[in-house]
């Protein structure tokens, strides 16, 4: 395995590249930009890269189902860390374009969304075809094939384009979060500023199927911070969830919520406990009364007294 390869959805110029360099360890690593955020992680899994960053949500659009699918699904993955972006974008044209030639429009398909408004007003009449990444739109308007694309204006340089508009945002405070990706390994002690992501499979459809599953983390005091529903793939109806919580898998009220959920899902894949973004070690919301480790610890304790006699 390349221990200094680093890959990222590409081309170069995406807003993930631009996340990854937030990373300290990206200046010592080999960036390398892949087609497709599968084609990315899976050169984590056959040994061609030591880690993969990949876009998983947009605050405006939600979560980036390309990589919810590919880390449910195949040879298992694990996150290590979050990174927060903000995202603004520009109108990226070649040189000499104006505004009223611009006819047809480029850019990821989670880009759509959050510029629409802007789109509506001031270009209503352009034509949108969606672009494998912001960065890939850029390309094509720079080979001619579109007139101008939605991408990040650090990415003009690169592809000989100017920026004929900038700070476009249909959302205030637009960010996307995006994850480092390994194979998996031990998760990093606990921060105090955690979360922990899994996918679980409902073992049937039936009413309340969805309640029994959230009640694993209610009844601990565990928060979710994500709940998103995706086809299994078996038929209409069938779903899996994945799930982000508060905390680490070693805090006790995490560890349990895990536990009942194994027991009572046919298949839940761990996908690693790493720290919250922007938020500083040991700045995590307080456990719930009840929900600490301390108390989990004497209620086991208890118990055992009373098995014991000793109650």
């Amino acid at each position: 395995m390349s221990a200094t390869r680093y890959t990222y959805l590409g081309p170069e110029g995406t807003f993930t590249e631009a996340a990854l360099r937030t990373l300290p360890e990206a200046a010592t690593r080999e960036l390398v930009p892949m087609v497709s955020v599968p084609a990315a992680l899976d050169a984590v899994r056959n040994g061609e890269a030591a880690a993969a960053l990949v876009p998983i949500e947009n605050s405006v659009e939600g979560g980036v189902t390309a990589t919810l699918d590919e880390l449910a699904s195949g040879e298992p993955l694990m996150i290590y860390r979050e990174v927060l972006l903000p995202i603004t974008f520009a109108l990226l044209v070649r040189p000499g374009t104006k505004l009223s030639d611009v006819k047809t429009v480029t850019g990821h398909p989670v880009a759509q969304p959050q510029v629409r408004n802007w789109l509506r007003a001031h270009l209503p009449d352009a034509v949108w075809e969606s672009a494998a990444s912001n960065a890939d739109g850029a390309r094509l308007v720079q080979e001619g094939r579109f007139d101008a694309a939605f991408a990040g204006e650090f990415a003009a340089a690169t592809y000989g384009l100017e920026a004929l508009v900038t700070e476009i945002h249909d959302a205030q405070n637009a960010e996307t979060r995006f994850v480092l990706v390994g194979r998996p390994a031990r998760p990093a002690a606990p921060t105090g500023a955690d979360k922990t992501s899994v996918v679980i499979w409902q073992r049937d459809d039936h009413p309340g199927a969805l309640l029994e599953l959230l009640q694993e983390f209610a009844v601990r005091g565990v928060n979710l911070m994500l709940l998103q529903s995706r086809p299994t793939g078996a038929g209409i109806g069938n779903y899996c969830f994945a799930i982000d919580a508060e905390g680490h898998i070693s805090d006790r009220r995490v560890g349990e919520a895990l536990m009942g959920l194994k027991r009572i899902c046919p298949k839940v894949r761990f996908l690693g406990s790493y720290p919250q973004a922007g938020v500083a070690a040991g700045g995590g919301r307080a456990p719930r009364p009840g929900t600490s480790d301390a108390e989990f610890v004497d209620a086991a304790e208890w118990l055992a007294r009373c098995q014991d006699g000793r109650a």
